[in-house]
């Protein structure tokens, strides 16, 4: 009789874990929750920063941290908590359109001082742990790539270790921090900070696979995920790290951003995305809202991205930039290697480059030159910026 309800009892038990889980091909997918350090002020990409938190940045025409979120919802999560410490309101209003229409949860776990990039999961401790034992994604918000996290779930179930890591390669690895890690296995064996003899090419990518375990190890106080809590897991033999196919970058700055956008379009012309841009006046891989017009006789590209409710008057030549939501561009002005910020205006025949970054709501006049100009949000620009410089 006892065996027999101790039976009854497992079959039930095996049901419910069965129903914790979600089917991805012939994929079977535990992960139900993940975290995104969110970070700080943005200082990197003011002035655009100064208008919203950096995750709310467009880039390709949507938010930031939107690509990572999508790339999560597409493998099963169903929570995304997000590490914050600055203007935590403006993030979840503007995410709840998100939350419905993606029909993911999307909460905030705000730092009431920084925590570095350890402690804000020792913050969200009870968020992230669950009775299933089921490991967690943590990502930094910076991050663009094709966002294999189908495959890392692969390669975590396969190595049995407590954490995974990914890693991109580089050609210079004197700049970052390297991970040595066994070719054959993957398993990490050490981290190098800005090796000055030639250790590997292999840094950290920033988007991670843990075990529930992992938390444990960590305090609820300032403390480096890279620097503290790997380095020990590392010791123990139970990290490994799989390395990223496709792109990557960090865009968390103009430059990078920039180059970014460029890697992440040219991702789009591998797969042979409709989204990409087609036509005579098209030069390489452009993104166009479909609510934005674009003039007669313009040139576009190569690795442009034009926003929603865009004008792009006629005559106009764009070339690596991106043009953000609202923004009008008059005839004849030409801008590239820039970013301009939502809902300003360029100027007929004005020409906009070498790193010029334009902040919301700021309006170049007819004829005006900006040579790596960057541009508090609210300004008229009416002379020419002949030097890089911070406009305030």
């Amino acid at each position: 009789m006892l065996k027999g309800h101790l039976c009854h009892l497992l079959r039930l038990r095996s049901a419910h874990c069965l129903l914790r889980r979600h089917f991805y091909g012939s994929l079977l997918v535990f992960i139900m929750k993940a975290l995104i350090l969110v970070g700080g002020f943005g200082t990197r990409l003011r002035p655009l920063t100064l208008s919203v938190p950096k995750p709310l940045v467009d880039f390709a025409n949507k938010p930031m941290i939107l690509h990572q979120i999508e790339a999560l919802k597409a493998i099963g999560v169903t929570e995304v908590v997000l590490a914050i410490n600055y203007q935590p309101k403006i993030m979840q209003n503007f995410l709840k359109e998100f939350e419905k229409k993606l029909d993911i949860k999307i909460t905030c776990s705000q730092e009431t001082e920084p925590l570095g990039t350890a402690g804000p999961l020792a913050l969200a401790r009870d968020i992230l742990r669950n009775d299933s034992g089921e490991p967690f994604f943590v990502l930094n918000s910076d991050v663009i790539c094709d966002y294999p996290l189908k495959e890392m779930i692969e390669f975590h179930k396969s190595h049995g270790g407590e954490a995974s890591i990914m890693v991109t390669k580089v050609d210079e690895p004197s700049k970052y921090g390297v991970v040595v890690m066994e070719e054959a296995t993957g398993r990490v064996e050490k981290f190098v900070e800005k090796p000055k003899v030639f250790v590997g090419n292999k840094i950290n990518a920033g988007i991670y696979l843990l075990n529930p375990s992992v938390l444990d190890r960590i305090q609820l106080r300032p403390t480096s995920i890279e620097k503290e809590v790997f380095p020990s897991i590392a010791a123990e033999k139970k990290l490994h790290a799989m390395i990223l196919p496709g792109f990557w970058m960090d865009i968390g700055q103009p430059r990078d951003y920039i180059t970014g956008l460029r890697l992440y379009l040219d991702s789009l012309r591998k797969i042979s995305s409709p989204d990409l841009a087609v036509g005579h006046h098209i030069l390489g891989n452009v993104l166009i809202d479909e609510s934005a017009v674009i003039g007669d006789g313009c040139l576009i590209g190569p690795d442009v991205a034009v926003g929603p409710g865009c004008v792009i008057e006629s005559g106009v030549r764009l070339s690596r930039c991106s043009i953000m939501r609202g923004v009008r561009v008059k005839n004849h002005a030409c801008i590239s290697s820039s970013i301009v910020g939502w809902h300003s205006t360029v100027g007929r025949w004005a020409r906009v480059e070498n790193m010029s970054i334009l902040g919301e709501d700021v309006h170049v006049g007819d004829e005006v030159y900006s040579n790596g100009g960057v541009v508090l949000p609210h300004k008229e620009i009416k002379f020419s910026i002949l030097e890089p410089q911070i406009i305030m």
